[in-house]
């Protein structure tokens, strides 16, 4: 089979390192990669929402599947656009149209479906220019915290916690009045404050069928003891000590059946990975996001995890015979810490030389998130840089085996958290 993997950073790494693995993969595409897939597959230029380049690769490489990592194209319409090139009737496409893509790039229509669906959520109202004022004296009369979340796609930073009436007026005002996330704030969703513990779940479906691959929990805030600004994401471990057989079927039947049927009875087709985003309060599952698409950084703790073929269950997925499938993990732990560069995640420089990736072991598991081949060298290129993953027999095991492999590794600037994991050692 051979494959065009769309994306450049450490999922689109974690896939292509998983998907080599495959006998089924006869030659890998990268487009545009980064400094880490350069020995995984051939490297193409174009980005991932040149749906023209996109196109013209698949009929001049005699692509069989599209692996789409991010959501971007996805909610664009890249599913539709090749679906339209006669020469393309048998590509294979791993990843939603835009109705079902939809299920990430607008909140507003995510909470309609969990809703329409019965699906426990937390309560929310949407807002706009138009009925502002209503936003206000809502806002006014909200207890506290306050969640407000840009309707479309913010590159995870649409989403604020207020503590405070001002704090959530403010926000609002920005979002809407100000367009401080473009046409993403143009609508806002307000949703009541759930306390608990995230976590994510992963299942890859055909629209009928899915499969569940290994849960994670991802850190997103910079600082350690989850303090300071959101990130992209720190780090992430799998599986999640707390997640028991009884938490997983309550996850399985009132959450993920009901995702996969609500998609059938609304007429939405769906091939591909449905991230769902979850806080458990006291035991019990509540979501808070889909995305269409795997996670970053814990793609690059549950692709370790799957001793599953991966390309055979795109395949499946593809053809739509996932039913038959049951996956195969590891059971020992996985940790991903993820370092970043100096001022990450506001203003930081790149361009800075990696120093030790030569000298580790082939066993070690690095993962280039934000990386450039220059010459000789690799350098920084992104605000996340690299994820380093490694297995232990618990989560501190796993997270001190990957922070000495971090150490081993240096660039100008370079900050990583050393307590990933760290509510569970």
């Amino acid at each position: 089979m051979r494959i065009l993997l769309l994306g450049s950073g450490g999922r689109e790494h974690a896939l292509a390192w998983k998907i080599t693995q495959s006998p089924l993969c006869k030659a890998l595409f990268i487009a545009p990669g980064n400094a880490g897939t350069i020995g995984l597959g051939q490297q193409l230029s174009f980005g991932v929402t040149d749906f023209d380049a996109i196109r013209t690769c698949c009929i001049e490489q005699a692509i069989d599947m599209v692996i789409v990592g991010p959501e971007e194209p996805l909610v664009k319409g890249l599913v539709e656009y090749l679906r339209a090139e006669p020469l393309l009737h048998s590509l294979s496409i791993i990843g939603p149209g835009q109705q079902g893509a939809a299920l990430e790039g607008s909140k507003a229509f995510a909470k309609a479906f969990l809703q329409r669906h019965g699906i426990p959520t937390a309560s929310y109202r949407e807002f706009t220019k138009e009925n502002y004022q209503d936003g206000v004296a809502y806002l006014q009369a909200h207890p506290l915290p306050i969640v407000l979340k840009a309707d479309g796609l913010a590159a995870g930073k649409g989403v604020l916690i207020c503590s405070t009436h001002q704090e959530a007026l403010h926000g609002f005002e920005e979002m809407i009045q100000s367009a401080k996330f473009g046409e993403a704030g143009k609508k806002v969703v307000v949703e009541e404050f759930l306390q608990g513990i995230e976590i994510s779940v992963f299942a890859l479906t055909d629209g009928k069928n899915y499969v569940l691959l290994p849960e994670a929990k991802d850190y997103k805030r910079i600082g350690e003891g989850d303090t300071g600004l959101n990130t992209g994401g720190m780090g992430a471990v799998s599986p999640v000590p707390f997640v028991d057989a009884v938490l997983w079927e309550k996850i399985k039947t009132r959450v993920v059946e009901p995702t996969i049927k609500g998609l059938q009875q609304d007429g939405i087709p769906y091939c591909g990975f449905i991230f769902i985003g979850f806080m458990i309060v006291k035991d019990e599952p509540f979501v808070i996001e889909y995305n269409c698409r795997m996670g970053d950084p814990e793609t690059e703790v549950v692709m370790p995890r799957l001793q599953s073929d991966l390309v055979e269950l795109l395949a499946a997925a593809a053809a739509g015979e996932l039913a038959d499938h049951v996956i195969k993990t590891d059971p020992r732990t996985a940790c991903t810490v993820v370092a970043v560069s100096g001022g990450y995640p506001e203003e930081y420089k790149k361009g800075f030389s990696i120093e030790g990736l030569d000298k580790l072991q082939d066993s070690s598991l690095v993962f280039h998130m934000g990386t450039q081949q220059k010459g000789d060298d690799i350098i920084t290129s992104g605000g996340r840089v690299l994820a380093v993953t490694a297995f232990g027999n618990s989560v501190s095991e796993a997270s001190a085996a990957a922070r000495e492999i971090q150490d081993s590794i240096q660039f100008e600037g370079k900050y990583y958290r050393r307590d990933i994991g760290f509510e569970f050692k």
